[in-house]
């Protein structure tokens, strides 16, 4: 999905500081596991990602299934977007390093965690008032 094409609007929403929330299937067919996170978006690759740590259940769940489907969403007042994907864990420290520099940009450099891995979702439909 090109998400250029989405506008500019929407590539500065993105840009903004906010809060996002993460939701993944659960085994079972359960209510979702939506969790609050901190994401950013690369426009150009169409791919949303998310840092964690490599033992919490968000990354879990997906790791249980690589190319999980996700959804992130954001919201300011009227305004909200969520990005429908498919998800995979990545641990090469080169992606991690990547994924931190895009976070600390967007919101603040991220505490030390040798734990960490990056949930990458590659962006396959948009929805949203932005």
């Amino acid at each position: 999905m090109d998400l250029a094409d989405q506008g500019d609007a929407f590539a500065a929403f993105w840009r903004e500081r906010h809060v996002c929330t993460l939701s993944t299937a659960r085994p079972g067919g359960g209510p979702p596991h939506v969790v609050p996170v901190g994401a950013t978006l690369d426009v150009a690759a169409g791919v949303a990602r998310v840092i964690t740590s490599g033992t919490s259940a968000k990354a879990r769940l997906i790791a249980a299934c690589d190319g999980a489907p996700v959804a992130l969403c954001q919201v300011d007042g009227r305004r909200w977007s969520t990005l429908e994907g498919r998800a995979v864990v990545r641990t090469e420290p080169e992606q991690i390093a990547d994924a931190e520099l895009r976070y600390a940009a967007r919101y603040k450099p991220p505490r030390l965690n040798p734990a960490r891995v990056v949930i990458e979702i590659h962006v396959s439909r948009v929805l949203g008032n932005v």
